[in-house]
């Protein structure tokens, strides 16, 4: 995306400015479209996720659109010591982490659950849930000392809309749902807030990785109907985190104008 329809998309919002934020999964999708919506705002970015080589090539683009600053972590959430190691290295100037985006995360398949694949379960949970954690205990700490910061998890639909096939994943995302809300709890008496954006369908890389590799299957998807895109979301956190301070976003549930919830879809 260019630097022009990112700024034009994503206003500006001063207060934001020289803020430090931390986005897991920014190699690409929601991720990626975050750390563009705050570099527009001259935030300075720690962009982390296992893909090396995209990392490198989104911190230049990240300068360009207007960042402070952009460093790449090159990290796997599910590893929690690999995670502390790449906090605790942080230069200073980036130290103090103002804002976590939870993009991270990942489904597999559509099987019955007494069909699918037990180390699947073990992948989604991992990142989704357990690599939410290990990012969260690290950085929380900080913010609560400071009596500032913000923590936005990227959800969705279907942490409260079941569906066919969809036992883990709906797990891990009702997990995050309620997670947010035990922090919030767990958060009262601190500045510290805690939002999360809920979308449904939302089209990026996210249904080739649930498919594994399967382009074709990804695809249909999305067929006969228009998804939201990685920019949508990524609107929306970024609406959540500039709100005043005495104001916090608990939820935000997004649908495609075509979709009125988790299975049910207009397609043209």
């Amino acid at each position: 995306m260019s630097e022009s329809t990112n700024q034009t998309l994503f206003p500006r919002f001063p207060s934001l400015s020289g803020k430090v934020i931390l986005i897991t999964g920014a190699s690409s999708g929601i991720g990626a479209a975050c750390a563009r919506a705050f570099a527009v705002s001259g935030c300075r970015l720690v962009v982390l996720a296992r893909r090396t080589d995209r990392l490198t090539q989104l911190t230049s683009e990240l300068q360009a659109l207007g960042a402070q600053d952009a460093i790449a972590v090159s990290a796997d959430v599910r590893d929690a010591a690999a995670v502390r190691s790449a906090i605790a290295s942080l230069p200073s100037a980036l130290s103090a982490i103002d804002v976590v985006v939870h993009a991270a995360g990942l489904g597999r398949g559509r099987d019955k659950l007494f069909e699918s694949n037990p180390a699947e379960w073990d992948e989604v949970l991992d990142t989704n849930v357990k690599g939410v954690l290990s990012v969260t205990q690290v950085v929380l700490p900080q913010m609560v000392q400071r009596d500032a910061g913000h923590i936005v998890h990227i959800g969705s639909v279907a942490g409260s809309q079941p569906y066919p096939g969809g036992a883990i994943y709906c797990a891990s995302k009702a997990a995050i749902r309620m997670l947010n809300q035990c922090l919030k709890h767990d958060l009262l008496g601190t500045r510290v807030r805690v939002s999360t954006v809920d979308p449904g369908m939302v089209e990026t890389e996210f249904s080739v990785v649930r498919f594994r590799g399967d382009t074709a299957r990804a695809k249909a998807v999305y067929e006969g109907m228009t998804p939201m895109t990685a920019d949508d979301v990524a609107e929306a956190v970024l609406f959540c985190v500039s709100r005043p301070a005495h104001v916090n976003i608990s939820e935000i549930t997004m649908l495609a104008t075509d979709q009125a919830s988790a299975t049910t879809v207009h397609r043209r």
